[in-house]
């Protein structure tokens, strides 16, 4: 159960880091462009550099599909890499679809199925019906996008649809009506540190994935203010600041670090819950 999962992670590493592998073929070491396959190459290294610290992976998918075939084949091997090396680890697609029933059905097929990832990212902009297909698996789960932290989230997820509520908190309590949506857990900016504490009222019981500390200067001390529990249902992502950690050969033991270094802080806030 990922409930069981994520949270025999937490305790064991004292950790709720997520790394998010956004993969770019012009910022990896150059060495590694010898490979057959440089983009698996450096997810490995980072991947066996970090997992002592990080209880989940979220792969970008934007990255690996920009690069057609090849980086479709280089986001399978990762997905086989972490369920073979690291059961253990929770695994995100990042891939934020989200579309008409049957679209969606091909969607949830593809990454949750075919490419085995524990979970996938969905937009809720199309209803139900369009996220509902993802919820259909056992022992699968969404990360819906309740509030993120770019600028043009002020366009629609903060409008006001009354005096007291705002639209992400109508998606919120809209998404707990559909079906199978205890599998649903709720993606949140970490600019947004003041909403997580709402939102953690609206949604007690589901795990927050904030994206945005490290590079996209999210605070870790207010996150977990707002949104670290005693049933740890946090999960906290960093990407650029730890697998660019470095550019140069040194690359996996720098991301390394990086890790630790967060994994040091997130202790610190477990011992005070």
């Amino acid at each position: 159960m990922l409930k069981n999962k994520i949270q025999n992670q937490i305790i064991k590493k004292k950790s709720f880091l997520c790394v998010g592998l956004d993969v770019d073929i012009n910022k990896i070491p150059k060495s590694l462009l010898n490979y057959d396959d440089p983009i698996f190459e450096f997810a490995k290294q980072i991947i066996d550099s970090t997992n002592k610290y990080a209880i989940a992976y979220k792969p970008n998918i934007a990255f690996f599909e920009a690069l057609g075939v090849k980086g479709y084949e280089s986001l399978e091997k990762i997905s086989r890499y972490l369920k073979s090396s690291y059961p253990e680890i929770f695994t995100i697609a990042d891939a934020k679809r989200g579309d008409i029933g049957n679209t969606s059905k091909m969607y949830a097929n593809a990454f949750l199925k075919d490419l085995d990832f524990d979970s996938i990212t969905v937009s809720p902009f199309m209803g139900s019906d369009s996220v509902e297909p993802f919820l259909s698996f056992e022992d699968k789960y969404v990360f819906l996008l309740a509030l993120t932290s770019n600028k043009g989230s002020e366009d629609f997820q903060e409008l006001k649809i009354d005096n007291s509520t705002k639209l992400f908190e109508k998606v919120i309590k809209t998404s707990r009506k559909w079906r199978n949506s205890e599998k649903i857990m709720y993606v949140v900016g970490a600019k947004n540190t003041k909403e997580i504490g709402k939102i953690r009222t609206i949604v007690p019981n589901s795990f927050l994935l904030v994206p945005g500390i490290g590079a996209q200067g999210g605070n870790l001390e207010e996150i977990c203010k707002y949104g670290l529990d005693k049933d740890l249902k946090l999960i906290v992502n960093s990407s650029r600041s730890i697998i660019y950690a470095s550019n140069n050969s040194d690359f996996a033991l720098m991301a390394q670090n990086e890790a630790k270094k967060i994994q040091n802080e997130m202790e610190k806030h477990l011992k005070n819950i």
